[in-house]
């Protein structure tokens, strides 16, 4: 059989297995093996290595768009100079990503704009780049979910929202919520209370929560799973999105309002374990 003939098997068969990758490489490969005189494990290792790569990011690219992120970011683009009062190493040390195999909680508190939703996006994507299965979700469109499960008799516990192993719940306190709401959070935080990963972001302190969610004892109930084996930073600072914008008096302004609100975090923006 000619080499012709074999590369055109070769590539039918390629083909049916579905792997693509090594059918786009072949040829290359071995005229770069043939020259170097590589030897046979070294071809193929180096067209697994190719396959497995390809089908990484493909796998990691559907599951990004499926998760429901707003945007994709990294960690690599937060400007922790913006923040001088937030400790970078205690951040960092999240994206370890011990706290998920710990089935542990992350929430953000802060101002709008300080990049409390960047944070959560760059660890949902270190998450997913690990294999983990993430999902996005704004605190308005969580309820609206749990409320069409609960008409329609459903529990929901096998949708992405329950199962993922990573859940961002964003703008957690941003609208108030009624008392059948609060209940419906209640239960989605107790389904999920360890046995998988919760991160929240809110722009209120914690001792604003029983105002917003209008009932103290489900509020009590739900934040004492949710910060249970949890890290709590607190963002002091201005907007990102103001970044430029302010005269120097009003940046001192705006500090003074954002240091004056209580939290249970410590000042420098510190993480709270096993709260």
């Amino acid at each position: 059989m000619t080499d012709t003939l074999v590369m055109e098997r070769i590539d039918t068969n390629l083909t049916r297995l579905r792997l693509p990758r090594i059918r786009e490489i072949l040829q290359r490969v071995v005229e770069s093996c043939e020259q170097q005189g590589k030897s046979y494990l070294s071809f193929l290792d180096e067209l697994l290595e190719e396959e497995v790569a390809h089908k990484e990011q493909r796998r990691v690219e559907t599951a990004l768009k499926i998760s429901g992120l707003p945007f994709i970011k990294s960690i690599d683009e937060f400007d922790f100079t913006f923040h001088p009062n937030l400790d970078r190493q205690q951040v960092m040390s999240l994206f370890d990503l011990t706290f998920i195999g710990q089935n542990g909680n992350v929430i953000f508190l802060g101002p709008p704009g300080v990049g409390k939703t960047h944070l959560a996006v760059s660890l949902a994507l270190k998450a997913c780049q690990a294999g983990l299965s993430i999902y996005f979700t704004t605190m308005d469109d969580l309820i609206i979910k749990l409320k069409k499960d609960h008409e329609a008799g459903r529990t929901g516990k096998r949708r992405s929202y329950y199962k993922s192993a990573l859940v961002i719940v964003d703008e957690v306190g941003y609208t108030p919520i009624d008392r059948e709401e609060c209940n419906l959070f209640f239960r989605f935080i107790a389904v999920r209370y360890e046995k998988a990963s919760t991160i929240v972001t809110s722009n209120k302190a914690f001792s604003d929560w029983a105002e917003l969610f209008h009932d103290p004892v489900i509020v009590s109930a739900f934040l004492d799973r949710l910060l249970h084996h949890s890290a709590v930073i607190n963002i002091k600072g201005n907007s990102y999105r103001l970044k430029g914008k302010l005269t120097q008096k009003e940046v001192n302004g705006t500090h003074q309002m954002n240091d004056s609100g209580s939290n249970l975090t410590t000042e420098n923006g510190s993480i709270l374990n096993d709260c």
